[in-house]
């Protein structure tokens, strides 16, 4: 079924898709703000404000909150991206009034106490002290932060000890007020619900959100991006963790289809380059992938390893190589079994209501054009032997960056240089 769109008078955007074969809806309120919005005093703010929303509202408390959803069977939850604050819900169709009012209440009235900014700091102080426990996590942050240098995307999404410890209440209150916006929000819904109800309840019960709309504040676009940068993290672990990469594409761009079929023959499952000849071949390591994130104005691209410290020279230098050749020696056999792999994820992992929301909610969120999902199948099928050799030319065979977490000291930091040359 094809999607609807309406764009409100008040700027929220309101987008749909039925699946009638359901009897459940999930619906999302997508605001368009992220860690890359903040400033280094805000640091961590986006995700802080989604743990609030929770706490409360001038006429529900957290407990009303989650009773209500419970009480029907319901399921909601929220999460926060560098460049998007989601929160959802999942519910029989029946009770999508329900669900919308909680998720309403919770946008449009959020009280974010001074009590429950105190007692949310130290939910989220944990959050970051897991982050910084798990090696396997906190590397990839590294490699973020190697690729997008200054850049607000660099920012660990879930801000730093330091300015999540020195937010104030007023601070994040004027973000939230500033932030939450009628023209930043955008209703998405998915499963058997009709557009025009949706697009009614909108009206009803977000209107403007008591803060009519105005222009989105500008976003910096990234410009430039790390090269033969290194960073090594000392941590007593068992393993070593590395990500070896660079600059990847934005979300928006042609190669981006090509990019993804090469992404899958090279560290995208069993099958893949990566994991044959790391794991399966010389059984240097039991994990390994490849990934790439995109945004709407720049991206990463990087390919993971954790081995035993011993062993982390003759993986980087694995890595290198085959990071080195794939442009050369794809073949035409690797690129298909790559697309029926990718093509057959896409179709599977769309067949619920939730991964159907977000797919809409994402796209018109980040302001890209909505590629239906056939299209989407079309793009990938379109990908031949010369586009993923193209796009593995520009992508990887430029200058790479370096994460390292494991027990290594700073002396020690000269023997990973050679896999940066």
């Amino acid at each position: 079924m094809a999607h609807e769109l309406s764009t409100l008078p008040s700027g929220i955007t309101v987008v749909t898709e039925a699946m009638p074969s359901v009897r459940s809806v999930t619906i999302g309120m997508w605001v368009s703000v992220g860690s890359r919005d903040e400033t280094p005093a805000q640091a961590g703010c986006s995700h802080f404000l989604e743990h609030l929303l929770f706490k409360g509202t001038s006429t529900r408390t957290a407990r009303d909150i989650a009773e209500a959803l419970d009480a029907v069977g319901g399921e909601m939850n929220a999460f926060t991206s560098k460049e998007l604050t989601c929160f959802y819900a999942r519910v029989l169709d029946e009770d999508l009034p329900l669900a919308f009012e909680v998720l309403a209440d919770m946008i449009v009235d959020a009280r974010n106490s001074e009590q429950d900014v105190e007692a949310e700091r130290q939910v989220v102080l944990s959050e970051l002290d897991i982050h910084f426990d798990t090696p396997d996590d906190l590397v990839h942050s590294d490699f973020s932060e190697l690729v997008l240098g200054t850049h607000p995307l660099a920012l660990e999404t879930l801000g730093s000890v330091a300015s999540v410890t020195g937010m104030h209440r007023d601070t994040i209150h004027d973000y939230y007020l500033d932030r939450y916006r009628p023209e930043q929000l955008v209703v998405a819904a998915a499963g058997n619900v009709d557009h025009d109800r949706v697009v009614a309840l909108t009206d009803a019960l977000l209107g403007d959100l008591g803060r009519p709309g105005r222009s989105r504040p500008p976003r910096i676009i990234p410009d430039t991006f790390g090269e033969g940068e290194l960073n090594v993290r000392h941590r007593p672990t068992e393993q070593a963790h590395v990500v070896l990469g660079g600059a990847g594409l934005s979300d928006r761009d042609d190669d981006r289809w090509a990019l993804r079929v090469l992404n899958v023959l090279l560290g995208g499952g069993m099958s893949s380059r990566l994991f044959q000849e790391i794991r399966e071949t010389r059984g240097l390591a039991y994990t390994t992938f490849s990934y790439g994130s995109s945004y709407t104005d720049g991206g990463l691209f990087g390919a993971y390893v954790g081995t035993s410290p011993g062993k982390v020279d003759e993986v980087l230098s694995v890595l290198r190589a085959e990071l080195d050749r794939v442009a050369d020696d794809v073949s035409v056999q690797e690129v298909e079994r790559a697309k029926g792999a990718l093509t057959g994820g896409t179709v599977i992992g769309l067949e619920d209501t939730g991964s159907r929301m977000s797919r809409l909610g994402k796209q018109v969120a980040t302001g890209s054009p909505i590629v239906t999902v056939d299209e989407a199948l079309e793009r990938i099928a379109g990908v031949d032997l010369d586009a993923v050799r193209a796009v593995a030319r520009r992508v990887l065979q430029q200058p790479r960056d370096l994460a390292v977490v494991g027990p290594f000291g700073p002396e020690e930091r000269e023997r990973f240089a050679p896999a940066l040359a």
